[in-house]
């Protein structure tokens, strides 16, 4: 009895403190606003010509991820250039931001310098547009994009804290498990770019959150199989689509494309994180 009293006592004891930290998921996951872009010819995201006439706001999302006191970002939205700026309605699509990611971050007591990981999804500027805010970051991000951006003078100039000699950056090839124990892993998706990644989090009460990149851009691309003009490979961006459609079923895991605000509200609205 005294044994089995003492078990309950360290049972208890432990659930004051915080639950025991569980294997292969990470501790939260939060979504931060790195912009909206207006798209004003929605034809901008159809080779085939689908939505004549048609606009949508785009959300432009960036992730924040707590693993105990390690952090992470997963891509980084619209340069803070693009802050306050209007909608120009002669542009095909007109970006916008609202708050930095470091404002964001400072809201939960977390400094730039905290930041020890930044995985991008692809080099398109809506996501790669503050990285250079946490030059102490070590990058990851597809061999195929980085590529790219070694080539191209804007994207490099975004990323420049790792173009140089030695720094602390990795050419992503295939899935990549980030932290060794299956809870954050790069899911290859190229088509949309050559390099293109998703991301997969497992957080021990939401379960697997799929995070899509740019695999699609809105549902009804996703679910007609819509391929932007801009895509490096059409064939790819099928067989991408495909993945992540099979991959969220498989898992059941919470799928996020990261422009459509109906799937970035399935996550907590900031400050809030899940968990």
């Amino acid at each position: 009895m005294r044994l089995f009293s003492a078990a309950i006592a360290g049972l208890l004891a432990a659930s004051a403190v915080g639950a025991a930290p569980v294997p292969g998921t990470v501790d939260q996951l939060w979504r931060l606003d790195c912009g909206t872009v207006h798209v004003n010819q929605l034809n901008a995201f159809s080779d085939t010509q689908s939505y004549t006439g048609q606009t949508r706001d785009l959300a432009s999302s960036c992730y924040l991820i707590r693993d105990g006191k390690a952090y992470m970002l997963w891509d980084t939205g619209l340069p803070a250039t693009a802050k306050d700026q209007p909608n120009d309605p002669a542009k095909p699509m007109s970006p916008t931001l609202r708050k930095t990611i470091v404002e964001q971050l400072a809201q939960l007591g977390v400094k730039p310098e905290q930041i020890g990981l930044i995985g991008i999804s692809h080099h398109h500027f809506d996501h790669i547009g503050q990285a250079a805010d946490f030059p102490k970051a070590k990058l990851v991000i597809g061999a195929g994009d980085l590529a790219i951006i070694r080539k191209n003078e804007a994207a490099a100039k975004a990323l420049a804290p790792w173009m140089g000699e030695g720094a602390k950056v990795e050419a992503v090839e295939g899935d990549k498990d980030l932290f060794g124990d299956g809870s954050v892993t790069m899911i290859s998706l190229p088509g949309h770019t050559p390099g293109h990644h998703g991301l997969l989090v497992r957080l021990p009460k939401t379960g697997a959150v799929l995070l899509s990149g740019d695999v699609a851009h809105f549902h009804e691309n996703l679910d007609s199989g819509g391929v932007p003009p801009f895509n490096s490979d059409r064939a790819d961006s099928l067989a991408a689509m495909d993945r992540f459609r099979k991959l969220a079923g498989s898992l059941k895991a919470v799928a996020i494309i990261q422009h459509d605000p109906r799937d970035v509200a399935l996550l907590p609205a900031f400050p809030q994180g899940a968990e």
